[in-house]
C-alpha cells in the first residue's frame, strides 16, 4: 500500500463519505464489529483444491489441482499430489479473488466483510476517510476484504458530492491549482494510494448547475498525482468531462460517460491515450431508471444481506433519461473492440435512496454480467474483475493464480467462463489463504 495513515488526511471542514454515513444516520457503523475476529493465515497450513477447473485471471489452464501453503500459492498443475487438507472441486471452477475496482468503503468494515461474502477479495475505494489508526486495522483482518484507496477526491468548492449531503454539512473544495496541489499533497502524504478528481456538473444525476473543475486545476492535480508516483483517476459521466480528463493526462476514467452516445474520436481519443475504463454499469443502470430487484431476490444473494441492503439494492436512483441504457452498453463494447482496457467495478456506497441499486460484493457479480451484455465474453469479464485491474493498479500479488501470489481464491459451482452468472454460486473463498466463514450458498 502507498503507506498507513496516522490520520485522517482531511483539511478543516471537509465532508467525505464517512460524513454522509452519519448524516443517514448509519455513523454508528463506523468500524463495526464484523462478528469474527481477524485471522492471520498459519503459514503451516496446506489446502489442496483438486479437481476444479482454474481460471487464472487471464486463461484457462489445464492444471486441475492448486496448493496453499499459508497465505501463498505455491504449487498450480495437473495431477499434483494432495497435500493437507484436500477441497473436492469437481464441476467447479477455481478464480481468483475478484476485485471490485469502484466503491466507497465509509470506514465500514461491515461493507468489505459484505464484499468478502461474495468473493470480492478486494475493494479499490474511489472516495472515503479513515479515522486514525483504523486503516491499520482493517488491512491485518482477514474476515474483511482488502482495500486500497484514494481518501477524498479534489473538487471544487461546493461541487459534487456537495448535493448528497444535508445544507448544514459545508465541504470545502480546491478553487485554484495550488489549492489542489497542496490537497493532493497532503493525502498522499496521508497514504493515498492514487488521486481522484471529480469532474461532475451534476447533469445526469438531477443536479444540473454544479460547480466544475476548471481545466487548469485538473491538469494541476494530474500533474501533481504522477509528481508523487501517483495514477490519477477521473469521475466523469459526461461526454465533454471525459474528453477533459483524457486531454489532462489521467491515468483511468472511473466512469463511462451516459449522457449521450459515443463518437468515434472520443473513443479513438481514450484507446490512443491508453487510458482504461472503469464503467460501472450497474450504477449507469440505476441512474438510467433500472434496480437490481432481480439481484436481490436471487436466493444466492439475498440470505447474504442485510434488509437495509436488501431494500437500497432493489432501488433505483432514476436521475436520467437523456440517453438508453443500450447506448451505454455499445460504448463501453465500442470502447473494449478499440483495445482499451475495462475495468469491473460497482461504485457501491451506503444504502440510501439517493445511492441506489447496488450494494457491496453482489453488484459485481451483476457488473459481470452486464459487461457480457455489452459484449466482452465471459473470460474477458472476469479479467476485468481480476488481471486486469491487478495490471493497472500494480498489484503484483493478486489477480491470478499462480506460485507465489497470495492465495486470494474463488471456487463457484459451474463453470463461469462460458456462463458468466455461475460466480454467484459460491463453494468456497479464501483471503490470503484463509477460508471465509458464511460464503458458501446454501
Amino acid at each position: 500500500m502507498g503507506g498507513t495513515m496516522n490520520s485522517s488526511p482531511q483539511r478543516p471542514g471537509l465532508v467525505s463519505r464517512r460524513n454522509l454515513l452519519q448524516a443517514a444516520g448509519l455513523g454508528g457503523l463506523l468500524l463495526a464489529a464484523t462478528g469474527a475476529s481477524a485471522q492471520a493465515p498459519s503459514s503451516d497450513v496446506v489446502v489442496t483444491i483438486k479437481g476444479a477447473k482454474v481460471f487464472d485471471g487471464r486463461w484457462v489452464l489445464e492444471a486441475d489441482t492448486v496448493i496453499v501453503e499459508g497465505s501463498t500459492i505455491v504449487a498450480v498443475g495437473r495431477g499434483l499430489p494432495p497435500r493437507g487438507t484436500v477441497v473436492e472441486g469437481t464441476g467447479a471452477t477455481l478464480l481468483p479473488g475478484l476485485i471490485d475496482s469502484h466503491t466507497h468503503i465509509g470506514a465500514n468494515v461491515k461493507n468489505l466483510r459484505d464484499a468478502l461474502l461474495f468473493g470480492v477479495t478486494t475493494e479499490l475505494e474511489m472516495g472515503g476517510e479513515w479515522p486514525p489508526g483504523a486503516r491499520k486495522q482493517a488491512e491485518v483482518n482477514d474476515t474483511i476484504a482488502d482495500f486500497r484507496t484514494s481518501y477524498d477526491g479534489v473538487t471544487p468548492p461546493g461541487g459534487h458530492p456537495a448535493e448528497l449531503l444535508p445544507p448544514n454539512i459545508v465541504r470545502l473544495g480546491s478553487a485554484t491549482p495550488a489549492e489542489a496541489r497542496k490537497y493532493v499533497d497532503t493525502i498522499v502524504a496521508g497514504g493515498a494510494d492514487y488521486i481522484k478528481i471529480l469532474i461532475e456538473g451534476g447533469e445526469v444525476l438531477g443536479h444540473p448547475g454544479l460547480p466544475v473543475l476548471s481545466t487548469a486545476i485538473v491538469e494541476e492535480t494530474v500533474t501533481a498525482a504522477h509528481d508523487h508516483g501517483k495514477m490519477a483517476l477521473a469521475h466523469a459521466l459526461t461526454i465533454l468531462n471525459a474528453e477533459r480528463a483524457v486531454r489532462a493526462g489521467v491515468d483511468g476514467l472511473a466512469h463511462v460517460f451516459i449522457d449521450r452516445p459515443h463518437t468515434n474520436e472520443i473513443v479513438r481519443l481514450i484507446a490512443r491515450s491508453h487510458t482504461f475504463v472503469t464503467p460501472c454499469l450497474t450504477l449507469n443502470s440505476s441512474i438510467m431508471g433500472g434496480n437490481g430487484k432481480a439481484l436481490a431476490d436471487d436466493p444466492r444473494v439475498t440470505s447474504k444481506l442485510s434488509p437495509a441492503w436488501r431494500k437500497s439494492l432493489s432501488g433505483s436512483m432514476n436521475t436520467w433519461r437523456g440517453n438508453t441504457f443500450q447506448s451505454v452498453l455499445e460504448t463501453v463494447a465500442a470502447l473494449h473492440e478499440a483495445g482499451v482496457d475495462i475495468l469491473a467495478g460497482t461504485d457501491a456506497s451506503v444504502p440510501i435512496p439517493s445511492l441506489s441499486g447496488l450494494a457491496h460484493g453482489a453488484s459485481l457479480h451483476d457488473e459481470l454480467r452486464q459487461l457480457v451484455r455489452a459484449g466482452l465474453t465471459p473470460v474477458e469479464a472476469l479479467r476485468a474483475a481480476t488481471s486486469t485491474p491487478a495490471r493497472r493498479f500494480d498489484l503484483r500479488d493478486r489477480g491470478r493464480i499462480a506460485p507465489g501470489l497470495r492465495a486470494d481464491l474463488l471456487l463457484v459451482a459451474g463453470d463461469p467462463t462460458r456462463n458468466i452468472t455461475d460466480t454467484l454460486s459460491i463453494k468456497k473463498v479464501w483471503k490470503r489463504g484463509v477460508e471465509v466463514i458464511g460464503a458458501a450458498v446454501a
